[in-house]
């Protein structure tokens, strides 16, 4: 019965997830075609974020893509600047609704200012995208609720 139940919902939540998808699909802008996000990855990685999050938005005003939205989002959460991080990772998914890393950093972000049912929730939509048994997303941000005292339900993500 319980099993049945977690079925279930998890099928209710995948066609809530599908259908707005599908009817997000048809309002998402097209994304403009990427530049190289190296060096700004670099930045990223060396922890300069100020200087990261500065080129991200200056490209920001020429370029329409989840992933520069999604690091410029990041940059932005590790300089503690969550109203501006969460405004970027809804950007981010509304240009791809099933961007992983967004959901994962926006439910990082979730955690940071005490929005845990918004967290848990993006962990189950990580739940349904992530098919394999490995999943980075889905683990990291498993791992940042564990550490926060706020584990999923269940026993795995």
């Amino acid at each position: 019965m319980k099993r049945s139940r977690h079925c279930l919902r998890a099928a209710v939540l995948l066609a809530g997830l599908t259908l707005a998808s599908s009817a997000a699909a048809a309002d998402i802008p097209p994304a403009t075609e990427l530049p190289d996000l190296a060096p700004i990855r670099a930045q990223i990685y060396a922890g300069e974020f100020t200087a990261a999050a500065a080129e991200l938005q200056a490209l920001s005003t020429t370029v329409q893509h989840a992933d520069l939205y999604n690091l410029l989002g990041y940059s932005l959460r590790k300089l503690g600047r969550h109203d501006e991080a969460g405004r970027w990772y809804r950007e981010a998914l509304h240009f791809d609704p099933g961007h992983r890393p967004a959901l994962a950093y926006q439910g990082e972000l979730f955690i940071a200012i005490g929005d845990i049912e918004a967290a848990h929730r993006n962990l189950r939509y990580l739940n349904l995208l992530c098919t394999g048994p490995s999943c980075i997303e889905r683990d990291e941000l498993h791992a940042a609720l564990t550490l926060a005292g706020h584990p999923p339900p269940q026993d795995k993500p």
